[in-house]
């Protein structure tokens, strides 16, 4: 490799904002704490915890749905977007939770279901037993079928979860469900959509939440006269493939509208994409200056773990939210894909993100895990931590079929269901499951490894060298490092096949720099400068560092 100096911005770049550089903790919340013992984590269980995440070091949390919900698809099937599902507690413990968390400095994004309601929606069921004719049914997508009788589908767009995305109603209309049939998509071109969810947005901004994490950000608008799409193959949510329901240029209207009532408000609230589209440049559209403040990197998520292929999509990334003048966001897990230890260990074709996970050496899988997030917490832009991450916990790849809730797991094609092993609920302590969990006596709705009790939280914490203590040392050194500053400075520098190192730098203090082996083999790299922060034990001696494979160093370099 050749030294290279990542080109100035090509737009002035904005001024520095709490986003720009944070760290984000994505809370599952039926996964992360129990208060009540039903084995099903609540928003009190959060409340209780919150102090943990603050000295984890990271800025925010995003907790994925906790609305009214029947739960067919875990929450993302929304049926009252301004209250809170009983299982989770009340509005009264969202804005416990709220309030909790600033108070220890911490700020709070939710999720927002835009593109589909539960098909329990006052909306729908009024849309359902009104009939044809209904001014509800002009807030979905009801069409007469195809065929003589009408008994074929509308169209041929397949549902992410399997199977044609229409459902037919007794009285012979077709409705669309991009996803579960218990998930209609809503019509967006309907101007009482529009106007519901501005005022959900202002509902929950003037609750106290700091933001909006957007599922399914590239999907609300569809082409219009919704065309087939033809034999195109088999559809997942994680293709980037051109189609007529995902990623329309319809969408941008939508959040400049949004970004409008953000900026209303005071303490810089924000919003961020879930966008899947055919290229970087692409994404980059939702997070122009009046629209959404970020969007999910899911190209780098889906990157093995290879030192050609990391370089590439860094530079990509960087180069593509530099044009619009926004940070990269960084992120190796969350509740939709394989837990990056595990992931990374395997050869996936196809679906990058490895959907189906398969065994793995859990200690080698771990080694690398640490490397890689130790690579990404060294990245300039925002990153994106998920619950149990920062304990290492692998995929749980041996969940009974009673055991899983994923509702793609129980259909025949699409989105192949194996999300549940990302989704199992994390230890805090103890020996036994469900491991501090919920009260004595409780259980967890999925169940644990045995395995689990060594990577508690209470197993970790203090410990030198356990990944807890590596993500609570690697955070520290990010928040105060000034070279680490909100900024996407990053200089390649030259280094042997198979390793990756590049330095940032800020004006009138010491360098940064992050050295990564992806390579089989222990490499000689010297030493630049005083180790900060190692993803795992050193060889060599002080002047000549042997770094082993599947290993990331930072260091402090004189200028």
């Amino acid at each position: 490799m050749t030294d290279q100096l990542i080109a100035p911005p090509t737009v002035e770049a904005p001024p520095a904002s709490w986003w720009r550089n944070a760290v984000i903790y994505q809370i599952y919340p039926r996964s992360f704490a129990d208060s009540n013992g039903d084995g099903i984590g609540d928003l009190p269980g959060i409340s209780r915890r919150l102090p943990y995440l603050r000295d984890l070091g990271v800025d925010a949390v995003w907790l994925s749905p906790f609305y009214a919900s029947p739960q067919a698809d875990a929450g993302y099937d929304v049926s009252d977007y301004r209250t809170v599902d009983p299982i989770f507690g009340t509005v009264a413990d969202a804005e416990e939770l709220i309030t909790g968390a600033h108070a220890l400095g911490l700020r709070v994004i939710v999720d927002l279901v835009p593109n589909h309601s539960s098909d329990q929606h006052d909306w729908f069921k009024r849309a359902i037993a009104e009939g044809p004719g209904s001014p509800f049914r002009d807030r979905y997508h009801f069409r007469p079928g195809q065929g003589a009788d009408g008994e074929l589908p509308p169209n041929d767009w397949p549902s992410i979860f399997g199977g044609p995305a229409w459902t037919r109603v007794e009285d012979g209309e077709w409705y669309l469900h991009l996803f579960a049939p218990e998930q209609p998509d809503f019509n967006w071109e309907h101007p009482a959509v529009r106007d519901e969810f501005k005022t959900i947005l202002r509902f929950w901004l003037d609750l106290g939440v700091d933001g909006f994490r957007v599922d399914v950000a590239h999907g609300m608008v569809k082409e219009a006269g919704l065309p087939d799409i033809g034999d195109t193959g088999e559809w997942h949510l994680l293709g980037a493939g051109e189609s007529p329901f995902f990623d329309r240029d319809g969408v941008h209207e939508i959040y400049r509208d949004w970004r409008r009532i953000l900026d209303e408000y005071p303490g810089e609230r924000i919003a961020v994409a879930e966008a899947w589209a055919p290229t970087l440049a692409r994404v980059a559209n939702y997070v122009r200056g009046d629209e959404l403040h970020q969007a999910f990197n899911f190209s780098y998520l889906g990157t093995a773990w290879n030192a050609h292929e990391q370089r590439a999509i860094i530079d990509e990334s960087l180069a593509a939210m530099r044009e619009v003048g926004a940070p990269t966001t960084w992120t190796l897990s969350n509740h939709d894909v394989v837990r990056h230890t595990t992931r990374l260990m395997q050869k996936v074709e196809g679906d990058a993100a490895g959907r189906k996970a398969t065994a793995v050496d859990d200690e080698a899988g771990l080694r690398r895990g640490r490397a890689a997030s130790a690579l990404m917490l060294a990245l300039p832009g925002s990153a994106y931590v998920y619950q149990g991450e920062e304990l290492g916990l692998p995929e749980v790849i041996d969940l009974p079929p009673e055991a899983r809730q994923d509702p793609a797991f129980h259909r025949a094609t699409g989105q192949d269901g194996y999300r549940d092993g990302c989704r199992v609920p994390i230890p805090w302590s103890g020996a036994e499951a469900p491991y501090g969990f919920g009260p004595d006596g409780g259980g967890s709705w999925l169940p644990q490894p045995e395995s689990w009790a060594r990577l508690s939280v209470a197993a970790q914490a203090g410990v030198p060298g356990s990944t807890l203590e590596l993500y609570r040392a690697a955070l520290a050194i990010r928040r105060d490092n000034p070279a680490l500053a909100p900024t996407d400075n990053l200089t390649w520098v030259s280094a042997p096949a198979g390793i990756l190192a590049f330095d940032r730098s800020a004006p009138g203090v010491p360098g940064f720099r992050c050295t990564v082996n992806m390579g089989a083999e222990p490499v000689e790299i010297g030493r630049p400068g005083e180790i900060l922060l190692a993803s795992g034990p050193l060889e060599g001696d002080p002047d000549n560092i042997i770094l082993p494979p599947d290993t990331t160093v930072w260091w402090s370099v004189a200028r």
